[in-house]
């Protein structure tokens, strides 16, 4: 593999697709706490935050999950609408990516504040890990497109 565009665009393919996998490995978790009842994982509490019913939840992180694959198969083929370089869309992406991330990090502080037994890693965290890793995507795709160059 060169340092051509194709070669740039699969390093930032293989980032978005890792982050994309960690999001697709918290539904599939999630889908199999709710559906078949796996003892293995953490119970649904631990998963589910409750702010969105689980039948309104899933079809929308199904929809995210859609989307990531969409841009992961754009950024290894080197084309596609989300391959095209857009500088004015880095800014508001890194942003969000950033307001996204510190409103989880309140979150965090908030929920081990008033739930001391949850601390670092206990109940209710999976789902504010998770909120981290979309913030991340959002930030990598942000950072791809304010140092992408206009072909």
């Amino acid at each position: 593999m060169g340092d051509g565009p194709r070669a740039t665009t699969r390093r930032w393919a293989l980032a978005l697709s890792l982050l994309a996998f960690l999001f697709l490995l918290r539904v599939v978790g999630q889908a199999l706490v709710a559906f078949l009842d796996v003892r293995w994982l953490p119970p649904m509490g631990e998963w589910y935050s409750g702010l969105l019913p689980y039948p309104l939840l899933l079809p929308s992180q199904i929809v995210i999950l859609l989307v990531q694959t969409k841009i992961s198969l754009d950024f290894a083929r080197g084309q596609g609408v989300f391959v095209v370089p857009r500088p004015r869309a880095a800014r508001p992406l890194l942003v969000a990516s950033a307001v996204y991330f510190g409103a989880m990090v309140v979150r965090y502080a908030v929920s081990m504040t008033l739930h001391p037994e949850r601390r670092w890693l206990g109940m209710g965290t999976i789902p504010i890990v998770f909120h981290w890793v979309l913030a991340a995507y959002l930030f990598t795709l942000g950072r791809y497109h304010g140092r992408a160059e206009p072909r």
